[in-house]
């Protein structure tokens, strides 16, 4: 009686809404789920649940459905299949969720296969299959595509090296987390969203305890927007040999430090001898390897061999790369194929050239691959994206102008530490702000 009374409420409540309806979604779209679209579809899942399921093949009776006839067997449709078990779903920011229990002999790839079925069914965006638990399967419905204009919610703890850079295809935030992949690859084209993406992460970075370098061969126009949050800018190759030369020799202190004190990462370190993290951006790596004369030869080696080192050994020392590129491809020598190596986590977006393509996602899944050579040019800003774990996803980033990105460097100068001079004084900001 309780639960009718309950439903009798709800629906009258969605009744009374329905005329701001269409004003309500167009201005406030996750108000108009909570109010709205999140009832409809929930009475719509519970409506259409057993119907689906059984025009699936989902539904399991409890006998075979084949019996013994005299000395024949004869098979025919099963009476009254049983769906499987329903869970509530639960509303989440742009969608929900809802857990079903799987029958015995069933694999989450059964639902796998429906879930275009479903999305029809439901009325949503899309349907995506989650599995973190043992006999369930969870159907995420997501009420528009996320992507289409990334916000990202506010956030009351941010954590040091963490960085949400917008939304995944799935409605999940878009996270950089360096302490996860110490060091990402990003790749695109012209006005793919590539500097869009930087821009989003330095503004996510620049309120942290973070030691910020770059390195731009194109003059210092694209990073030259953060230059007041970064301890230093290098614009030419020379610039850039130096700088990285510093940072091995900062990188061999760091581990001569660990070692006296039997550490085996700058996190176990005592609190008042620990070292800021420090995250190096690299725009335009292509003109890192590039050799006009001879000359450059020495100088090409010495950068190449200086990164390579840093994304070996900078992981347990609080040094973390971030490779940028429009073009970054094997013919740029073996130097860029064993950097790539190194660099768990992989950003590809639009890309001219499939070399570039190949570079960033090849070695991770073929799927991923097709996916970022299908991404079109109106798609600005999306990309694919895979770390550690194996696994892709289409994300686009928050579209974060470039006022937006100078004021933000602007506001947190004061965070830039001197080079060198990356010693923690206070014994509390270690970890987590």
């Amino acid at each position: 009686m309780l639960a009718q009374l309950i439903w009798l409420t709800l629906l009258a409540a969605v009744l009374i809404l329905l005329p701001i309806a269409p004003g309500l979604r167009r201005s406030y779209p996750y108000a108009w789920w909570c109010l709205i679209g999140y009832p409809v579809t929930v009475i719509r899942v519970r409506l259409t649940w057993r119907r689906l399921t059984t025009n699936l093949g989902l539904a399991v009776a409890k006998r075979p459905g084949r019996a013994l006839l005299g000395d024949l067997v004869v098979r025919g449709d099963p009476l009254k299949p049983i769906p499987p078990r329903l869970g509530v779903p639960k509303l989440r920011r742009g969608g929900l969720d809802v857990k079903v229990r799987l029958h015995p002999g069933q694999v989450p790839e059964h639902f796998l296969s429906a879930a275009e079925a479903l999305t029809h069914a439901w009325r949503v965006h899309a349907v995506r299959l989650f599995t973190d638990e043992r006999g369930f399967v969870t159907l995420s419905a997501l009420a528009w595509d996320p992507l289409r204009a990334p916000v990202v919610p506010y956030q009351l703890k941010q954590r040091v090296l963490r960085a949400v850079v917008g939304l995944l295809e799935d409605g999940r935030a878009w996270v950089i987390d360096f302490r996860r992949a110490p060091h990402w690859l990003i790749v695109g084209a012209t006005r793919s969203g590539k500097s869009t993406l930087i821009a989003s992460l330095v503004k996510e970075l620049a309120p942290q305890r973070v030691a910020l370098f770059g390195i731009d061969l194109k003059g210092g126009m694209e990073l030259s927007l953060f230059e007041d949050r970064l301890s230093a800018l290098a614009s030419t190759r020379t610039e850039a040999a130096r700088l990285l030369a510093e940072l091995v020799a900062e990188t061999e202190a760091r581990m001569q430090l660990c070692r006296s004190v039997g550490a085996r990462s700058i996190w176990d370190l005592p609190a008042k001898l620990r070292k800021l993290p420090v995250v190096v951006i690299v725009d335009e790596v292509a003109e890192l390897y590039l050799m006009a004369t001879r000359e450059d030869k020495a100088e090409v080696g010495e950068i190449s061999t200086n990164l390579l080192r840093l994304a070996q050994l900078g992981a347990a020392l609080g040094i973390h790369l971030v490779i940028a590129g429009q073009r970054v491809g094997s013919d740029l020598g073996p130097g860029v194929t064993a950097l790539r190596a190194q660099l768990a986590g992989r950003i590809c977006h639009r890309v001219s050239d499939a070399g570039t393509a190949e570079m960033a996602l090849g070695d991770l899944s073929k799927d991923a691959l097709e996916a970022a050579q299908r991404i079109t040019l109106a798609e600005q800003g999306v990309a694919i994206t895979a770390d550690t774990d194996g696994q892709w996803l289409r994300a686009r980033s928050i579209h974060v102008t470039p006022d937006q990105a100078r004021r933000a460097a602007r506001k947190y100068a004061c965070l830039a530490p001197a080079w060198p001079g990356l010693h923690v004084d206070e014994p509390t900001e270690g970890v987590y702000l």
